[in-house]
């Protein structure tokens, strides 16, 4: 769509209001509303806002920024009321003299995607997996069932919510794949059709408004918390990626192993090289390393595989020899990552692995989990990083992080991070109290 169809719509639908959103350097999804009336003149010189009020923007000597929507986003939401409704648009952020904000992560998402695709002709598709918990309130973790994995539960309160909120994405022009119980009590998944990874990141942010949102209209809570739950598994945001030029996907190869492609096992071998240096982006909380442990279906290992879902990297085989099909699916980030970031550290870890042409490892189909020490040592498979400040450390000396990144966020996150390490590392926990209070 481009400003004079959406002005057309904001009229033909009774929009009276119009949510502009953008997030801050942790994916946080920040919004400021417009009138109607106000929205001609915002698309032609941008609404101003105080960026030293959003985290990892700019310091308050430096405060002014510009919010220029993008007409190509604009959707009206399902859950407003339809009388004077509201629609929402992404923006781009700017500074004052026009130019893009260096701290905007759609601005950052954008960079990456511009420089692969001036380099090898390509573009970028994603399609994410967002599993999450309905919990009966925001102060508790009480479940609404005790399904498990693609349990149909007769009367189940869920069953409804997932309906609707397929329902309101697909409102919004967002197609859905798949819904379902996911593995552990409560938890849940509503898969979204691949696309472009703009485009994706943005459907994202919308996908865990979305659903909170149908949530909160029918009195449960929806979070994207990676581990919310004890002894249960916890919540990913499991990636399929692929290079496409023009209409061939670049990772497919008939007559490959696997059917992949040279490029594809490059990729590969730069995810398996790179992902514990951007680890602290696509698993940015400190609650993201209870995820990452063995024995819960969340990736520890650095290793790929055609099937095996104990790997970091995955080749699924649902549809052998399609080449529309062919992808590559790394496991390890999770839902309440910022996608912007995300997607382009993803990217540009694959992409050296073609710059630097490696060479993938052989695929390991073993259960990995119940190898010894010595096995593994033995057949060269390290592991991610076990905690946030573990992963920082990797962070702060990678030079792939900094550049996709850029000086200002790179720096602004890592700083960020650290903060939240050390507010966390000085708490006294239950499990501390029960376990050395009576004996110490």
């Amino acid at each position: 769509m481009d400003k004079k169809t959406v002005l057309k719509l904001v009229e033909e639908k009774d929009v009276k209001f119009i949510e502009f959103w953008f997030t801050d350097i942790l994916g946080v999804l920040k919004s400021f509303t417009i009138t109607k009336e106000e929205l001609e003149a915002a698309f032609n010189e941008g609404m101003g806002f105080d960026g030293s009020s959003i985290r990892g923007f700019v310091r308050i000597d430096e405060s002014d920024m510009v919010a220029v929507p993008e007409p190509d986003t604009f959707v009206i939401l399902p859950w407003r009321p339809k009388e004077k409704a509201t629609a929402r648009m992404f923006c781009d952020i700017l500074t004052p003299d026009g130019k893009p904000f260096e701290g905007d992560p759609r601005y950052i998402l954008k960079r990456n995607l511009d420089y692969v695709k001036k380099k090898f002709g390509l573009d970028f598709y994603v399609g994410p997996e967002l599993e999450y918990f309905y919990f009966k309130n925001p102060e508790t973790t009480e479940t609404l069932d005790r399904g498990g994995y693609f349990d149909l539960i007769p009367r189940d309160e869920a069953i409804d919510l997932r309906r609707e909120t397929t329902l309101a994405l697909e409102e919004m022009n967002i197609k859905v794949e798949y819904a379902h119980h996911e593995v552990a009590p409560s938890q849940h998944e509503i898969d979204l059709r691949y696309t472009d990874a703009l485009t994706m990141a943005d459907i994202v942010m919308t996908h865990r408004l979305t659903v909170k949102e149908i949530a909160f209209k029918n009195g449960v809570y929806a979070t994207f918390m990676p581990k919310p739950l004890f002894n249960e598994n916890g919540s990913g945001m499991h990636t399929h990626m692929s290079l496409f030029k023009n209409s061939k996907n670049a990772f497919f190869n008939q007559k490959g192993k696997y059917y992949l492609s040279e490029t594809a096992l490059q990729f590969i071998a730069g995810l398996l090289k790179y992902t514990p240096e951007l680890c602290s982006i696509i698993c940015q909380w400190v609650n993201s390393y209870k995820r990452l442990v063995p024995g819960y279906e969340a990736p520890v290992y650095l290793s790929w595989a055609v099937r095996n879902r104990s790997d970091l990297v995955r080749v699924p085989m649902y549809k052998p020899g399609k080449e529309k099909a062919t992808r590559i699916e790394l496991r390890a980030p999770d839902p309440a990552c910022n996608p912007y970031l995300a997607f382009a550290c993803m990217l540009r870890a694959g992409i050296k692995g073609m710059e630097e042409k490696l060479k993938a490892p052989e695929p390991i189909e073993e259960n990995i989990y119940e190898m010894t020490e010595n096995e593994k040592k033995k057949r060269g498979i390290k592991s991610l990083p076990g905690s946030l400040i573990e992963a920082l450390g990797l962070t702060e000396k990678s030079a792939i992080v900094k550049e996709t990144l850029g000086e200002h966020t790179f720096n602004e996150f890592i700083g960020n991070k650290k903060i939240e390490w050390d507010n966390y590392r000085i708490q006294v926990t239950n499990y501390e109290l029960d376990r050395y209070l009576p004996i110490l």
